[in-house]
């Protein structure tokens, strides 16, 4: 972290008594950085064969970090370190192998309804500038859209996608969630929807065990 405590200060006092040394250091400079510690440093799972993640999905946690770090309700002289993408980046992972083997799933594949499931680990590793009761979890909640959004509109145009609208707005229902399959498909479809969602294309309703999308 850019500004880090021992017992008796700040960390770079005793650097400086004892090596008449002074470290700084940095976050990474682009998501692209980001990603690449995220995949190095991150746990490695037992079904490793069988795990494919698409690369959105490692953009959009990747990209909530970054959006924490300019957060006005995110403390910075706590700061959000790589730390923070690495733990949501296995808690995803966690929570779609939870799901391969609740389904009998041959491929682990996390989607946008296991994002929500980061809320543990993120508010584990933040800390807000103001506490108030259930405030983490819209933080991140606020994040996680934005996250969303900036890496959906950097892969599609809304106007490309108005076919699938009109299929909304003709009496096109559909539910996703935790419970869909097949697993990439289940995926790339929760992620254009809630694409679409976010660009006020379509409206989202909450479920039981997932949304349901809507013209």
């Amino acid at each position: 972290n850019p500004e880090d405590y021992t017992n008796r200060g700040r960390i770079i006092t005793p650097l400086k008594d004892r090596y008449g040394a002074q470290i700084r250091t940095h976050y990474p400079r682009t998501i692209e950085d980001e990603i690449r510690i995220m995949e190095q440093e991150r746990s490695r799972f037992p079904i490793e064969e069988r795990l494919l993640i698409p690369p959105y999905i490692t953009e959009v946690i990747a990209e909530i970090t970054a959006l924490a770090r300019r957060s006005p309700d995110i403390n910075q002289r706590s700061g959000v370190s790589v730390r923070v993408s690495i733990a949501n980046y296995e808690t995803v992972i966690a929570n779609a192998t939870r799901r391969a083997i609740r389904l009998n799933e041959e491929h682990v594949v996390p989607r946008v309804s296991d994002l929500p499931f980061i809320v543990a680990s993120f508010t584990g590793k933040i800390e807000l500038e103001t506490f108030e009761e259930g405030r983490e979890t819209r933080v991140l909640d606020e994040l996680t859209k934005k996250a969303l959004l900036t890496v959906f509109n950097k892969r599609f145009h809304v106007k490309e996608l108005e076919p699938v609208v009109r299929l909304f707005e003709a009496g096109l229902a559909l539910e996703v969630g935790s419970e869909a399959t097949p697993e990439l498909l289940a995926s790339t479809v929760e992620f254009v929807l809630e694409g679409l969602h976010l660009n006020r294309r379509l409206n989202r309703d909450r479920m039981e065990r997932g949304f349901r999308y809507r013209s």
